[in-house]
């Protein structure tokens, strides 16, 4: 063989080589967006970005024309928190389409309006702030995956009306999503606010510390780790707090969501000494999102639980997060996952779930049995 053919046939071999090799799976881009509390330096990202590692979601990248602030861990911290701004300014500027392409988001999570509800925007003018920023972010990417929080609670001493304007953004917030949601770009409302104290989680009524970081980034977790990888895989070794942690002491009243599609049925106990309460948060054509609170209902702990429901109308799971869900024909079993099984007597927890529906869509009565 000559010279020029053996060059020729290595190159060829080596030409092959890259071809059959498979493509890596792009990393998912995620896009935190708010003001101060998701920037400044929005530390539950750090413990969000280190949660997910940890849960075996490696391939993602989280993305912003910000950077990471510092939050005494290593973590991706790029992100789009911008402390002072008003989510109804960003719409009006058109400030989001140059950070959409200046980053490529795959999936914005957003945690926006307190410096709204400080300013006194009427809560329409936020929500249609909100819609103007969703259609941007389709505009961008067809496909985005949206998920809007309900925000924390807020009391500030220079402020004292903010409790309640919050109150109403997030009471109006649940409907506004159903509302705008698609099947090609789901918004997922993530309930930031019940379980969030202001007197134990902010140092100034306002902007989450420690524990309200570390609320956060539980809250978080779930929703995002339905949208990357279906039902959630095992959890990062530190346990979550209880989702039923006590309610924010703030002179108002916990936000009402909007009424239920369907009502939701009274909690039913079982003869282990728990009970189950079903209830629908959000509700689209074609598919809903649910959620069921477990509480130990007897004088010791246990140390797992199952929850069972029989749907009448063809509903089907398709995906979970907070406990291990399987459904065969119209019957659903979730069984609880490592970090949330153990409940000292009266605790209690949350798992969710999105579901499919057609004609109708009914509450189940689901039954609880403790181990």
């Amino acid at each position: 063989m000559s010279k020029t053919s053996a060059v020729l046939a290595a190159l060829l071999v080596v030409l092959g080589l890259l071809v059959a090799r498979p493509a890596e799976a792009a990393a998912v881009r995620i896009m935190p967006l708010g003001d101060s509390i998701t920037g400044s330096p929005g530390c539950w990202r750090a413990l969000l970005w280190n949660k997910l590692q940890n849960g075996g979601f490696t391939n993602i990248d989280m993305v912003g024309t910000l950077p990471a602030q510092g939050c005494g861990v290593p973590y991706d911290g790029d992100n789009e928190g911008h402390g002072g701004f008003l989510v109804t300014n960003v719409a009006d500027q058109n400030q989001l389409p140059g950070w959409l392409s200046a980053t490529r988001p795959d999936i914005v999570m957003m945690h926006f309006g307190t410096n709204d509800v400080w300013s006194n925007r009427p809560t329409d003018t936020i929500l249609a702030a909100y819609s103007k920023l969703v259609d941007q972010m389709r505009a961008s990417n067809p496909n985005m995956k949206i998920l809007v929080a309900q925000i924390i609670p807020m009391n500030p001493s220079t402020c004292p009306k903010c409790a309640q304007r919050a109150v109403a953004l997030n009471s109006a917030i649940p409907g506004w999503a159903a509302a705008k949601t698609t099947a090609a770009s789901p918004i997922v409302v993530v309930d930031q606010w019940t379980g969030f104290s202001t007197s134990t989680d902010t140092y100034d009524g306002v902007h989450p510390n420690d524990s309200g970081n570390q609320k956060m980034s539980d809250k978080w977790y779930p929703a995002l780790s339905a949208l990357l990888g279906g039902a959630q895989p095992s959890p990062s070794p530190s346990p979550s707090r209880s989702p039923s942690a006590s309610p924010s002491p703030s002179p108002t009243r916990s936000p009402s969501p909007s009424p239920s599609p369907s009502p939701s049925p009274s909690p039913s106990s079982g003869p282990s000494g728990c009970s189950a309460t079903y209830k629908v948060t959000n509700q689209w054509g074609g598919g809903f999102q649910g959620e069921v609170t477990v509480k130990n209902t007897g004088a010791s702990s246990v140390s797992g639980w199952t929850v069972t429901w029989t749907f009448a109308n063809g509903q089907q799971v398709t995906q979970a997060w907070g406990g291990k869900a399987v459904q065969s024909g119209a019957s659903v079993t979730v069984q609880n996952e490592s970090w949330n099984g153990s409940l000292g007597a009266g605790a209690s927890t949350t798992f969710g779930f999105i579901a499919s529906w057609n004609a109708a869509n009914p509450a189940p009565t689901p039954a609880c049995a403790a181990a």
